[in-house]
Order: structure tokens, then C-alpha cells, then sequence
């Protein structure tokens, strides 16, 4: 069958129209040796009638003598072109190949299984909306299968097809498929893989991949090409943080000063106001020029020329971003670091680091620990070799503006070059919070000689007592947006029903408990946990928890309900717009955080990650107080935590 528009043959412009406003979809395959996954591409080009006739008589020519097929038509020799690949059958280097369907664009890369060449499939998937992860049905999960999931994770690939290939060689067995499938499951729960997909297939006669296998009528679920095509990936762009690296300043003559670069993150339209970092000087766009003409809006990734109405200094490096949401601006981070070089890595060489449209020197200070990425342990190592990956402390000349890579890549990633030779050595992804000395406590074990104790009054005898089921109720959003506020509101009128209630407020703790935390990320999260732990103690004791805390960060939250208990941890969101909370402010942080007074401010230098799934959002700036606790009430009384 074939996937071209039938306008191909009827209406060539309108073809070649369509064909240009196709949605890009970018995906690698990786796994194992010789677990198919040349095979697979090949045999997916050939089914969607994707090759060229002069070729596909060549590969069927060359698949007598180079073939692993028996003389039969082999799939794989399309990507595998090194004479060196065809000779042992295995992929080297990255090949890219490039198909569409009438639904979408597609650049395949076709990425090697071997640990040697674990620098070259990280260059690959690098730019990837997707990974098609194959396993041999014959072997299972392998140590390179779980050594491809970690960098597949690792560098952000949000979708992920895991493809339990030959299954013809297990007779199409249903529960060798779940089998393997619930150990990929078992082991992807320790990454970060959101939309995960199984499909059952057998690349080297085109089962599963464009059409439905007769032979596996247990599996209900889509076809490779069907999931290829229909994959939700325009939600995976980054819209929300204006971030324009400026390439190079276009001065033709004197009537014309722009500034050239591709938007990173966000988009941005005529007349709103922008930031120049390291500066911080303001102006306003002016116009967005393009080869085709000005537009009223851009956003990423086009390439254009942005014009300002002042007269500011903008200059190759910087970086154009919007007032109220600014990247982080440090000369230290950490981040995580793939070695590239056949040289290991030496903490304090100076080396280049490139990161956005700038070069800057820099060295890294401290490797904090190496990851094996067969097994996720972190192993104490004094430096890192060819295809190792660690987390390091990396200290520049000079300042950058940057995000988190998880938050976005095109601010977030960077590559390191060796001053002497200029040859690449090294790969990072900037780690979402800044350096501290603060050490991560949310996965260490308690020491094993402590036991825990339990008391003599049960959680039973305690409801009966107050009339009441012990929880925590996070109240979480912006500086200003009135946590503190609400908390003590509804603290109240709790306590005029006969509740037992107490408050946990931020701020509070960092008078006592947390006074040694500072506020960058690390430490943020932090105080969260310690606050998580304080509130754990107050329920088990029956008490209802108000926590009032900033907690910018989704997976920071999620850990803290993990502590104190999901079935008894409710978020509520206070949705307060950043002017509101800016005119609110009595104490001038956000003015402090506009100046950098106060670094890694949410909402201003930092992000501010709203709840995913909050229980309750509260739009602040319109209910009043009185109204938000009702509202508060109602929800306790629903998920009958009071009655």
C-alpha cells in the first residue's frame, strides 16, 4: 500500500503545498545487536512504498552476496551503507533516512547497538521526538536495551515505541510478548518515559509494521506506521518560554539594525516587551522579519529577524527574553555529561563550552559522580572515559542564560571542545536546579541501625477522637498568590468546628528548621522535604496539615506526596497572574528578584511549574478569601475528610 497523497498525480502544486506544511516527526531506532533495527526501517520503507526502483534492484542484487537473508531480500542493506556495516552486519555510524506519508514527514535515524558506539546514538537522539526501542523476542530486556532506555531518557525523548521483534522466532507467543513487556515496564518506572508503547512485530516480512500480522490476533493495538503517524508531539514544543539566542547583528546600512537568531522556546509578537541578557536592558519588538516578509508573531523554531524600537546593545551571545519569565544567569551549574573523546576527562582543564550561540571558557570544577548506565548505580570516580556518562560541576569564565535541560532543550544542552585541537569532546544536558551544597536526602535510606516506632494509639482511635481523617493540604503557586494568607484563613474556620488543624508555612520553617537553606533549586526542594516530613509526623498524630509552600516544581511535589502519603496529600493551586502577585508584594521580592538581588525567583529568573493534577485550583485574583476557603471546605468534605 502506499502512503503518498493521491495530489501526487492530480494537482502537483497542491502536492507540493501539502507536503510543506506537513508536521515533522523525528525518531531514531536503537536496542541491542542485531536485535533488527536497520531491518526494521528498511522493511518500512520498502512496505510504504518508499524506494526508488534503480534501488530497490540494487538491494536486491547486493542481498545475495552482502545479505543476511539466505539471498531473500534483505531490508537492512538501505541504512546499512559503510562497506564495514554490510561486511560484519552490524550499524557503526548514525544513517538518517527520509520519508512521508500523506499524515506526516519523517527523518529516521538509524543508530548503532554496540557499547562502543554509545557517543553515536546519543548524537542521534539528540533531535528525536521519538525512540523505537527493539528487543529480541528470543532474548529479552538486555544490558544494552536498559543501557539505550537510560539515554533515551536522559536526553528528554517524551515518546517511546518499545518493538518486541522477531516474534516468528517464538512462534508468535503472547505470553513471551507480556513477559517481556512487564520487565521493560519494571525497569522503565526507575526513568522519566511518559508515553510508553508496545508493539509485538517481525520486521523482516513487514508484520505489525504497515499492515495488521494475522499470526498475532491477541494484539489489539495499532501498527508501527499507525502509531507513527497519529502520535501526539505538537504539545512537545516548549511555547511558553520566550528564549531568542541572538546569532548575529544585521546592519546593512544605517536605516536597519536586526537582530538574527531562531527562536529557541516561546513565541513572541510585535510590540511586547523584551530583556536583553546579561544586560537586562528593555525595549520593545519593533518588527519580525523574515526572507518572505514581516510577521506579527514568532515562535519556535523559525529563524528570523527581530528589529527593536531602541537603541540598545545587543550583541552575538545574548539573549532576548521576555521581563517576567528570565532563564537562570550563573557562571556554575551542573549537569550531566556524556564523554565523547578518546582522552578522559579532566576536572579543572580548561576546555570551550558551547552553549545556544556562545562560546565560552569554562572548566569542570568537580565530578561528582560517574552512572553506570547499565544499572543506574552512581559510582565514585576521579574522571571519565569514552562513552561514560557523569554528573559534573561546571565552572565558566562568564555567566550564561539558561534553562533546565528537561524544561528546554534549546537552552538546557551545551558541548565541550578540547582548546587545542577544537574537536568535540563532550556532550551536557544543564541539570533543572542550580549548584549547592545541599545533598539530595528524597531517596537515601535511613541508617539501618535506627528502627522506626510506632505508637500505641491507632490511626482508628484517632479519627474516632477528632472526627476527622488525617491529611496534608498543599497550598502551592506564585509569591503573592496568597498561601500564607489562605492557610491561617482556613486554619480558623477549621478550628471553630472542633478540628484538630495546624499550619506548616514556608516561611516559618526556614526561621527554624531550614534556616540553612538558601533558595536555589536544590535547597527549594529541600525545605519541601523537610516540610513533607514535619507534616507526615503531624498527621500520623491525627492533625489536619495547611502547607503553605512555594514548591515550584511538579516532581518535587510529587515526591513530597509520596512522603507524607498519596492517599492523604491534597494540592490546591492558587492561580494568581504574576502582576497581581508583583502588586501584592509588600516585602519587594520580585523587584529584588528584577534587579538579581534574588536569584532563581519563580515566576521571574526561575520557572514555576503549575500542578498537573491539582485537586483544587483557585483563581485568587478574583475569589476572595472567604470564598477560597469555602471552596477548601467543600473539597475536605467530599473526599470526606471531615463531616
Amino acid at each position: 500500500m502506499s502512503h503518498h497523497s493521491e495530489l501526487i498525480a492530480t494537482d502537483i502544486d497542491a502536492y507540493l503545498k501539502q507536503h510543506e506544511e506537513k508536521e515533522l516527526l523525528r525518531f531514531l531506532t536503537c536496542g541491542s545487536v542485531d536485535d533488527g533495527k536497520s531491518t526494521l526501517i528498511g522493511r518500512l520503507l520498502y512496505d510504504s512504498k518508499m524506494i526508488y526502483e534503480d534501488q530497490l534492484a540494487q538491494i536486491e542484487a547486493e542481498s545475495v552476496t552482502l545479505g543476511s537473508t539466505g539471498g531473500a531480500f534483505d531490508p537492512a542493506l538501505l541504512t546499512d551503507g559503510l562497506k564495514a556495516e554490510r561486511e560484519q552486519g552490524i550499524t557503526i555510524d548514525v544513517a538518517y533516512r527520509y520519508f512521508s506519508t500523506a499524515k506526516r514527514k519523517f527523518i529516521i535515524a538509524d543508530t548503532p547497538g554496540h557499547e562502543q558506539y554509545t557517543r553515536n546514538m546519543a548524537t542521534g537522539a539528540s533531535t528525536c521526538n521519538l525512540a523505537i526501542i527493539l528487543i529480541d523476542a528470543r532474548k529479552g530486556v538486555l544490558t544494552q536495551t536498559k543501557r539505550h532506555s537510560f539515554i533515551v531518557s536522559l536526553l528528554g525523548i517524551k515518546h517511546v515505541i518499545v518493538a518486541i521483534n522477531k516474534m516468528d522466532l517464538v512462534d508468535y507467543s503472547e505470553d513471551i510478548y507480556n513477559r517481556i513487556k512487564q520487565d521493560t515496564i519494571d525497569f522503565a518506572t526507575r526513568l522519566d518515559m511518559k508515553d510508553l508503547h508496545f508493539i509485538p512485530l517481525c520486521a523482516l516480512d513487514g508484520q505489525n509494521l504497515v499492515d495488521k500480522s494475522a499470526n498475532m490476533p491477541w494484539y489489539d493495538g495499532g501498527t508501527m506506521m499507525h502509531l507513527l503517524e497519529n502520535v501526539h508531539i505538537a504539545s512537545d514544543r516548549n511555547l511558553i518560554d520566550f528564549r531568542y539566542p541572538v546569532q548575529y547583528v544585521n546592519r546593512p546600512d544605517l536605516h536597519f539594525r536586526g537582530f538574527c537568531g531562531t527562536v529557541a522556546s516561546g513565541r513572541i509578537r510585535q510590540g511586547e516587551e523584551v530583556m536583553v541578557l546579561p544586560s537586562r536592558k528593555t525595549s520593545r519588538v519593533k518588527s519580525i522579519v523574515t526572507y518572505d516578509g514581516t510577521l506579527e508573531e514568532a515562535f519556535a523554531p523559525l529563524a528570523v529577524t527581530l528589529t527593536l524600537e531602541d537603541e540598545i546593545d545587543v550583541s552575538r551571545g545574548d539573549m532576548l527574553v521576555r521581563p517576567d519569565n528570565v532563564p537562570q544567569l550563573t557562571d556554575t551549574f551542573d549537569a550531566t555529561v556524556v564523554w565523547m573523546s578518546e582522552q578522559a576527562l579532566v576536572p579543572g582543564k580548561p576546555y570551550l563550552f558551547k552553549q545556544t550561540t556562545q562560546l565560552v571558557p569554562g572548566s569542570v570544577v568537580t565530578l561528582r559522580y560517574q552512572i553506570d548506565v547499565n544499572t543506574l548505580h552512581r559510582t565514585e570516580a576521579p574522571t571519565l572515559g569514552l562513552n561514560e556518562f557523569g554528573r559534573c560541576q561546571i565552572k565558566l569564565n562568564q555567566p550564561i542564560a539558561f534553562d533546565g535541560y528537561k524544561r528546554n532543550p534549546g537552552t538546557g544542552a551545551f558541548i565541550i571542545i578540547d582548546r587545542i585541537t577544537n574537536v568535540t569532546v563532550g556532550a551536557g544536558m544543564i541539570l533543572d536546579r542550580t549548584t549547592g551544597d545541599t545533598r539530595d536526602y528524597w531517596e537515601k535510606e535511613a541508617d539501618q541501625h535506627l528502627q522506626a516506632k510506632g505508637s500505641n494509639v491507632t490511626s482508628a482511635e484517632r479519627q474516632a477522637r477528632y472526627g476527622q481523617k488525617a491529611a496534608t493540604v498543599l497550598l502551592t503557586g506564585l509569591a503573592g498568590a496568597g498561601k500564607t494568607t489562605l492557610a491561617y484563613a482556613l486554619e480558623r474556620r477549621l478550628f471553630e468546628q472542633g478540628r484538630a488543624v495546624c499550619v506548616l508555612d514556608g516561611q516559618n520553617l526556614r526561621r527554624g528548621i531550614t534556616r540553612d537553606l538558601g533558595f536555589t533549586a536544590d535547597d527549594r526542594s529541600e525545605n519541601l522535604r523537610r516540610g513533607a516530613e514535619v507534616a507526615k509526623l503531624f498527621n500520623e498524630t491525627g492533625l489536619l496539615c495547611l502547607a503553605a509552600f512555594l514548591a515550584p516544581r511538579e516532581t518535587v511535589r510529587r515526591k513530597a506526596a509520596d512522603v507524607v502519603g498519596n492517599e492523604r496529600f491534597l494540592v490546591v493551586y492558587l492561580n494568581a497572574p504574576v502582576d497581581v502577585c508583583r502588586q501584592r508584594d509588600q516585602e519587594g521580592l520580585y523587584e529584588a528578584a528584577d534587579t538579581g538581588d534574588i536569584a532563581n525567583f519563580p515566576g521571574v529568573s526561575s520557572p514555576y511549574e503549575p500542578p498537573a493534577d491539582a485537586d483544587l485550583v483557585l483563581a485568587t485574583d478574583k475569589l476572595s478569601v472567604d470564598a477560597c476557603v469555602e471552596q477548601i471546605l467543600k473539597l475536605l468534605e467530599e473526599r470526606k475528610i471531615v463531616t
